[in-house]
């Protein structure tokens, strides 16, 4: 009886723990740089060597992921960091000569595809910083009582409000 219980609680046990560990055997792998170029726009995880970091004088910096042997015209990936991201991503020399995997959205960027690299959670499996729209915010203050968005339904446009105007009120008959 006892071992009949063991049982059938192992049995609970497992059954209860099946759909999590159909997801962990199903982790997703890393690609390599040239299998990155066919997944454009796509949502992946790189994993290359960098063998350069190279930083232009406006602050942006490039993981250089092609072998110094390789001409700069068969060079198909890059990965690049913006200045007004360097303290969301931190120093990038530490990279230098080191495999990593990084996340992010495979873009085309003057005939290449690359990623690139807005925060340093990227080469923990984390998403890209998040960026808004700036069409939608455009004059928007977060000091100021205004809406971020102009409704249409909260102006007036130049018309007495009909609802609730304390000018507009029906009459009652007497009792």
């Amino acid at each position: 009886m006892l071992r009949s219980t063991r049982n059938l609680a192992l049995f609970i046990l497992l059954a209860a723990c099946a759909p999590a560990l159909c997801l962990a055997a199903k982790a997703k792998s890393c690609v390599t740089a040239d299998e990155a170029v066919k997944l454009l726009n796509k949502d992946v995880c790189v994993t290359a060597h960098i063998y350069d970091v190279v930083r232009l004088p406006d602050g942006t910096r490039f993981l250089d992921v092609c072998a110094p042997t390789t001409p700069d015209a068969d060079c198909r990936f890059t990965i690049v960091s913006f200045a007004q991201d360097h303290d969301t991503v931190g120093e990038l020399q530490r990279f230098r000569d080191m495999n990593v995997q990084i996340r992010g959205i495979v873009r085309g960027m003057h005939g290449r595809a690359g990623i690139v690299l807005s925060h340093v959670r990227q080469f923990y499996g984390g998403p890209p910083r998040f960026r808004p729209n700036p069409m939608l915010v455009r004059g928007f203050n977060a000091d100021s009582d205004h809406p971020p968005v102009t409704d249409p339904n909260l102006h007036a446009s130049g018309h007495a409000r009909s609802f609730m105007n304390s000018r507009n009120q029906e009459t009652r008959p007497a009792k």
